[in-house]
């Protein structure tokens, strides 16, 4: 067993509603690194499970008529359910309800009240009884969920957090633990840190001005409460507000003192929860549950054996804690960076080592979302995939495999479109064209006529290669060497360790990049041409051979990704179980050359079935039922949503701000953690949060859309300019509606039966597009990647051969010759406005 261990979590989902595609994200992204970490040879330990108590799931317990539990027993169920039918590889899946874990966190309440850091006080407020928090503002404020709220008076435990604002800012500056991406990193910075601009205000005085006076108390008296200053000497530029006092961190970066409240660390109000525990429980008048924060947080620990006094249980915690890895979504992001790491530190026990938050899933069909909460199922995926398009091509396939095929289809969709850490757009549209066009006509062509060779041409043998003894770099008569494919392998292979391990977007363009140059090889050498010359057998073999190395490179590091998919393949190409490799550690160490000649290949069939575009329509029909499908895209708002946990509410010694309807002021003793997310409508779930959105219009064919990478498009071919003096004239204002701007070619390949168009996948910067071109009699695709041209990127949404396209390529030819793409001599970044 490897001495390197990797304990890595998902969030626990909240049991307040049936999972759906943005759990699914979050669960395929430990699976992902969970595997990659488990071929490595890391002792790994993946967790995920269920959040099962709260005033929210008493509630929906009483509506449907059910006890709490029952209804908490169903709902953590279709969790674990799915997880299973999507061959998700958790260790152990824990739910709050479960005595072990109960224990666990009255062990750990018990620690933090025993060491002083829980006190017992009480807290009059504004409640939203349906949003379940604490607003700021008078009696009859109107509460988020557009009702008046209550003024209750609570009798709270509270958890000193206040004595744990200058060690957090501490622990996360000096990336003891570190926060990703770099914007949540931030906002947890700014929210501990709390609002120095306004407690150090500028005093503009144009005349006199003591220069020595001001380096003293910039540099020095920070520190210093306003009475100690000498109110007879000149002011200076920087005077504190009554109040307030600035203080540094270690970094020597001043935040406000008193920013960060204590915390309600329990409810009186209902019942379903885990009771606070004795000796605390007497001092109370009434009795408690734990809060949920705490409750749900707690559940990373005595998921390993924390809280128990098992000997084989302390020794697992003793094992894989820390933590090396939280994922969440970006929502509970303040609760895991602030909250978390201040309970551990005052029970003295080591903090987790990184927490990283994904972004949200928007959909922008507006089919999917009649109603708040009416989210993407995963299963509508799994059925459509599984039963419509793998079914068909294996009808005696068996459910598992349909289920793990559509299980790799959605993995691969949501890793490649999504840049992990930002929010990303769905649709059944895109899912379906990124299908084809990089699993079904990409790695599924190449695998299917490379082997389809080596079974004609070698009685499915593999060939022995001869490698001419060149340059790698030379040039083979066909115009490639076949070195050059096993040098991309290996720099793709290179490229990706160099990676951050969740940049799984740029390792799939990657991936797909790689493949579209295997196949530009295949294309140049014809290996179907020397099959019918004797005296290029030697060719032959070397170019298959290549072609299935190739293979065998790209699906050892696709593994982690779509681990059926590959695992068909590698049983193709005569290599056995790719999970053995994994286990022995042959994917992590792979060798160019490492393909052995003679080895037979599996019994071939079709893996990749294509996809017909009306699959978006059935998945929208499962998706609605009573409604009609129909293709044409909402317009996509991105709106935010809010939060499905109660905040809890803050001990304040400080008097609330002015009154609003919702308070973003972290001085206020309940204040929501609104400055994380500022949500407006929508839907989401705790954990990992998927976001529903649409405003209910239509545009029609005319207008353009905006558009999720490669999702919806406009399809325009380059058109040769005639003479000057036959052209229309147009006004500036005609002219500055067109935008352009510099983009970067990161996939280019033929469209089946169109031999005059190209699909391109640019990358402008801000967001990665599709643009079919007109360009493939002139370039092919290996000459087009990587350049840096010039699109138009506001055109108007159109289809060609059934592919969406976004923009347009700027080209000059003379009349009836080749066009020459618009590039750049100097290094220009893509996304950069032409003007």
């Amino acid at each position: 067993m490897s001495a390197k261990k990797y304990y890595l979590t998902t969030p626990i989902y909240y049991v307040n509603a049936r999972p759906h595609i943005g759990h699914a994200y979050t669960t395929i992204v430990g699976d992902v690194l969970a595997r990659r970490h488990r071929l490595l040879g890391d002792d790994t330990f993946f967790l995920t499970g269920t959040d099962e108590h709260g005033q929210k799931i008493e509630r929906s317990a009483a509506a449907a008529g059910i006890p709490p539990q029952q209804f908490a027993d169903q709902v953590s169920k279709s969790f674990s359910d799915l997880w299973a039918r999507m061959g998700i590889t958790n260790d152990r899946y824990i739910r709050t309800t479960d005595q072990r874990h109960k224990l666990g966190a009255q062990h750990l309440f018990n620690t933090l009240y025993e060491k002083g850091f829980i006190y017992l006080s009480t807290y009059t407020g504004q409640y939203s009884v349906g949003e379940e928090m604490f607003v700021d503002g008078p009696p009859g404020t109107i509460g988020p969920d557009g009702k008046p709220t209550e003024t209750v008076t609570e009798e709270n435990f509270f958890f000193k957090l206040s004595a744990f604002q200058r060690p957090l800012l501490d622990l996360i500056e000096s990336d003891t633990l570190k926060i990703h991406p770099e914007a949540s990193r931030n906002e947890v910075l700014n929210f501990l840190r709390g609002n120095v601009n306004a407690a150090v205000q500028t005093n503009l005085q144009s005349e006199v001005v003591n220069e020595e006076r001001n380096t003293l108390l910039a540099a020095e008296t920070f520190n210093a409460a306003p009475e100690s200053l000498d109110p007879t000497a000149p002011a200076g530029p920087w005077t504190l507000n009554p109040g307030s006092s600035i203080s540094h961190s270690k970094a020597g970066i001043p935040y406000v003192e008193g920013a960060l409240k204590d915390l309600s660390v329990s409810r009186s109000s209902f019942t379903w929860g885990i009771p606070v525990p004795e000796p605390a429980a007497s001092q109370a008048a009434q009795k408690h549950v734990i809060y949920v924060w705490l409750d749900a947080l707690a559940n990373y620990m005595t998921a390993i054996g924390y809280g128990s006094s098992d000997p084989a249980d302390q020794a697992e915690f003793a094992r894989y804690w820390p933590a090396d890895l939280h994922l969440v979504g970006k929502e509970i992001t303040r609760f895991h960076c602030v909250y978390w790491p201040a309970f551990l530190l005052a029970a003295g026990i080591a903090v987790p080592k990184a927490i990283t938050a994904n972004g949200w899933l928007l959909f922008d069909n507006a089919k999917m979302s009649k109603s708040r909460g009416n989210v993407v199922r995963t299963e509508t995926i799994l059925d459509a995939f599984g039963n419509h398009v793998y079914a068909k091509q294996f009808p005696d396939s068996t459910q598992p495999e349909r289920d793990l095929f559509a299980s790799d289809v959605l993995r691969y969709f949501l890793l490649r479109e999504i840049p992990f850490g930002q929010d990303g757009s769905f649709s059944f549209d895109a899912l379906v064209t990124r299908y084809n066009a990089d699993l079904a006509n990409g790695y599924g062509n190449l695998v299917s006529r490379t082997l389809a060779m080596i079974q004609q041409y070698y009685a499915g043998v593999i060939p022995a290669p001869r490698f001419e003894e060149t340059d790698a770099t030379s040039a083979a008569p066909d115009g490639f060497e076949t070195h050059s494919v096993g040098k991309a392998g290996i720099a793709l292979q290179s490229r990706i360790q160099s990676l951050s391990t969740t940049d799984f977007t740029t390792i799939l363009t990657d991936i797909a990049a790689f493949i579209t140059v295997v196949d530009g090889f295949i294309t140049s050498s014809a290996p179907w041409k020397l099959a019918k010359d004797p005296t290029k057998a030697e060719r032959l073999a070397t170019v298959l051979y290549t072609a299935a190395e190739a293979i065998r490179w790209l699906t050892g590091i696709l593994f982690p990704y779509c681990p059926s998919i590959t695992a068909k393949v590698w049983a193709q190409l005569g290599l056995g179980d790719i999970n053995d490799a994994a286990r022995d550690g042959e994917l992590a160490h792979l060798i160019w050359g490492g393909l052995v000649p003679n080895t037979s290949l599996g019994p071939l069939a079709p893996i990749f079935p294509r996809a017909d575009k009306g699959l978006a329509d059935i998945m929208i029909d499962m998706e609605n039922p009573d409604t009609p499908s129909s293709l044409t895209p909402s317009t996509l708002t991105p709106q935010q949503a809010p939060t499905t946990r109660p905040e809890t509410p803050l001990k304040s010694a400080t008097t609330p701000t002015p009154a609003q309807p919702i308070s973003t002021d972290r001085s206020h003793p309940a204040a929501p953690p609104r400055n994380f997310t500022e949500p407006d409508s929508g839907t989401h779930v705790a954990g990992s949060a998927a976001t529903t959105t649409h405003n209910g219009l239509t545009p029609s064919h005319t207008e353009a859309t905006p558009s999720a990478p490669f999702t919806s498009a406009a399809s325009q071919l380059p058109v040769t300019a005639g003479p000057s003096d036959a052209s229309p004239q147009i006004t500036i204002d005609d002219f500055v509606k067109i935008e352009l701007r510099v983009a970067q070619i990161l996939v280019a390949e033929r469209i089946p039966k169109a031999d005059k168009l190209l699909r391109l996948e640019v990358d402008l910067g801000y967001e990665k597009r599709q643009i079919l071109s007109g360009i493939a009699e002139w370039y092919t695709p290996e000459d087009l990647i990587g350049r840096k041209i010039v699109v138009i990127t506001n055109l108007a949404p159109r289809k060609m051969r059934g592919l969406e396209s976004h923009g347009m390529l700027l080209a000059a030819s003379e009349e009836g010759g080749k066009p020459i793409l618009a590039t750049f001599g100097e290094d220009i970044p893509p996304g950069t406005r032409l003007k």
